[in-house]
């Protein structure tokens, strides 16, 4: 009688039982996902993540449902800096500075080459060093400095920005 007491006390805690919760979501591919534990349920899928509640399962019997692999499709988390700071706002920030930077870089080599132009004509007519040159060099002066204003300034802030973008901890894509 011993002996088959032992055995059934051996056999009770080899195969214990347990109760848990399985979280269940479909991603954006519709591909149905089981977790047995909420933080590996990705962010931008938690408010939709159903509970399934199992009793009475055998741990060595438990099934595991992994993920769908897709190598494709990363992981979808949501990706912030420290501040909560998203690639958008990131992107929002840096554009129009980027769009200042093209435009003045455009303006200014627009002036360098009407300049270099009429410059031309004036040494093909020979007009080279005459008043109407020294204007027309004057003229280039003026807008060309506006133009470089610009792209320093904006240089000066995409600099800045991605200063504080490190600081931060964004990832330095989100600037490109």
């Amino acid at each position: 009688m011993k002996e088959i007491f032992t055995v059934l006390v051996v056999l009770l805690f080899a195969f214990p039982l347990q109760a848990g919760t399985l979280y269940k979501w479909v991603d954006k591919q519709g591909v149905v996902n089981y977790a047995d534990d909420l933080s590996k349920v990705p962010p931008s899928y938690r408010d939709q993540v159903e509970t399934e509640e199992s009793k009475d399962i055998q741990e060595e019997v438990t099934p595991s449902f992994p993920q769908a692999v897709n190598p494709d499709v990363k992981e979808d988390e949501t990706k912030t800096d420290v501040y909560g700071h998203d690639e958008t706002w990131w992107q929002e920030r840096v554009r129009p500075w980027k769009e200042q930077l093209k435009e003045a870089t455009e303006k200014y080599e627009a002036a360098k080459r009407k300049f270099s132009e009429e410059t031309e004509e004036l040494r093909r007519r020979g007009f080279g060093g005459n008043a109407r040159h020294k204007i027309l060099s004057d003229k280039f002066k003026e807008e060309t400095a506006t133009y470089e204003a610009q792209i320093a300034e904006a240089n000066e802030m995409l600099r800045k920005l991605s200063k504080e973008a490190v600081e931060s901890s964004a990832n330095p894509n989100w600037l490109k």
